[in-house]
């Protein structure tokens, strides 16, 4: 039977409707994302359970307490009512219900989570089972929180066919991890869900600014979205409408008022220099001992000359890192003239990263140079907290969020692609961005590889109150991402 939360609590009642969820379901930014806040919020007093479809590869030793819940329910689709297997487990304290259709039940049993001709019709019946499931299991959260296109047709499912189900005091929030994936449709497959397309393909709904023969589905999450997050630890508000849409400036601009930036964060759990198990010895902003130890140490692993003194600088490369490697070249060719030591590390399982890394070190040949072509965690924190400067192919990083534990490492993140005037429109005009985005562009951004270097060699203790400093800001989840999600569900629920 299902069980209704009664639960009374100080904060909010938070639902994710999400694909990606981590550690159990983690493709992209999306994954770390969900778990990240959702812990963050709990820790903050409010309640967050999780939905996510049973996929076949979900690594289900991460669930504490997986049981099937003894009710199946049904949901609609393409004209009738289908069953539906529900699990239940706790993933790092939160509630996570996984949702597995019967009768349509190869939606979520292939080899990967994106990427097939169905997803519309795959993400359509899970985004309308979850709104089934929430009302059949007599839920009514503040909030129900769906990410990026493949479940923003939730938007529209809920106020045109659910909000008068049990649900009057819920509201919408549509994060965006991006608007590069938006889902374009015939507008007749519509109905499979129970959607009118005759009501929503016009152009202040669904219908899509460029084809307006298709609905999109993107477009119809923000439009039916009470507040819309945008994910982007640099690019301010302004800056995204007018030129990261993809298309949906129009319908942006119209709904500015209800959109909203936030930058990612990182776990400061597992990423922290003061109680790190995988480090020789931990260290803080009020200690710094321990990082030349980890220096020394992260030298002799690898077999480089062991002195703290030598400057090291680290980068990390994932399979989205977007790295001028020519440029790169040059940057480590002129500092290691100057006994600059250097590590390389993919941590990505697309084989063209560890090749241009393997092709990059035979033709550098250089005793101050390592290359690490496997991902290593332990070897990942060392590299952390022995480098004095971590390259960064972007400052936006969502997937290994490197310049927030550059940061918390006490290590300088320093672009590779440096660019004097990339950061001006910070600090020459007065666009809405967040406190990391402004911080970064002081500190960092306008600091090249090779005047970091002279800074270190020149004015080191001007150098380390700086790196001091950075090691005392909290860019975690808990801190700007969460004030920003908590003060949007408010706004919302004061609709």
């Amino acid at each position: 039977m299902f069980i209704s939360c009664t639960l009374q609590l100080k904060g909010f009642h938070i639902i994710h409707i999400c694909t990606e969820m981590a550690p159990v379901v983690s493709i992209g930014s999306l994954a770390s994302y969900v778990t990240g806040l959702s812990r963050a919020l709990q820790r903050k007093g409010n309640l967050v359970e999780v939905i996510l479809p049973k996929y076949a590869n979900l690594k289900l030793d991460e669930v504490q307490g997986l049981r099937e819940v003894e009710a199946d329910f049904y949901s609609y689709f393409n004209g009738q009512l289908h069953s539906n297997r529900v699990w239940s487990g706790v993933i790092y304290g939160i509630g996570v219900t996984f949702i597995q259709p019967v009768y349509y039940s190869s939606f979520f049993s292939l080899e990967r989570v994106y990427g097939y001709s169905n997803d519309f019709e795959r993400f359509t019946y899970f985004s309308r089972a979850s709104l089934d499931y929430i009302v059949k299991s007599g839920k009514q959260p503040d909030v129900l929180h769906v990410h990026n296109w493949e479940t923003s047709i939730v938007g529209p499912l809920f106020w045109d066919v659910f909000v008068n189900q049990g649900l009057g005091a819920t509201r919408i929030l549509l994060t965006c991890q991006g608007f590069g994936s938006q889902c374009l449709e015939q507008p007749d497959k519509l109905a499979l869900c129970g959607l009118d397309s005759s009501r929503l393909l016009r152009p202040d709904r669904l219908q899509d600014n460029s084809k307006p023969h298709l609905v999109n589905i993107l477009k119809g999450g923000v439009v039916y979205s009470n507040k819309v997050i945008i994910m982007s630890s640099m690019h301010s508000k302004d800056q995204i409408i007018c030129g990261l849409s993809h298309g949906l400036e129009p319908t942006l601009a119209i709904h500015k008022d209800k959109i909203l930036g936030a930058p990612y964060g990182f776990d400061h759990s597992t990423w922290d220099p003061s109680m790190d198990q995988f480090l020789p010895q931990s260290y803080s902003v009020d200690n710094m001992k321990g990082k030349a130890v980890c220096k020394v140490a992260l030298q002799q692993h690898l077999g480089l000359p062991d002195n703290s003194s030598i400057i090291l600088v680290g980068c990390i490369f994932s399979d989205v890192s977007d790295i001028d490697l020519e440029n790169l070249k040059r940057l480590v060719w002129i500092a290691s003239r100057r006994g600059v030591q250097f590590i390389f590390m993919g941590v990505g399982k697309v084989p063209g990263i560890n090749r241009a890394l393997e092709s990059f070190q035979e033709e550098l040949k250089d005793e101050n140079a390592r290359f690490l072509n496997k991902h290593d965690e332990a070897l990942s924190h060392l590299v952390f907290a022995g480098c004095d400067i971590i390259l960064c192919p972007s400052f936006d990083d969502p997937v290994l969020h490197v310049p927030l534990k550059a940061i918390k490492y006490g290590a300088a993140p320093v672009a590779v692609n440096f660019d004097d005037n990339r950061f001006r429109h910070f600090r020459d005009h007065g666009f809405e961005s967040t406190k990391f985005s402004l911080y970064i562009s002081n500190t960092f951004a306008n600091v090249s590889l090779s005047q970091a270097i002279d800074e270190i060699k020149n004015n080191p203790s001007q150098w380390y109150r700086k790196i001091k400093e950075a090691m005392t800001k909290d860019f975690s989840w808990d801190a700007e991402c969460c004030d920003i999600h908590v003060s949007a569900y408010a706004s919302v629920k004061n609709l």
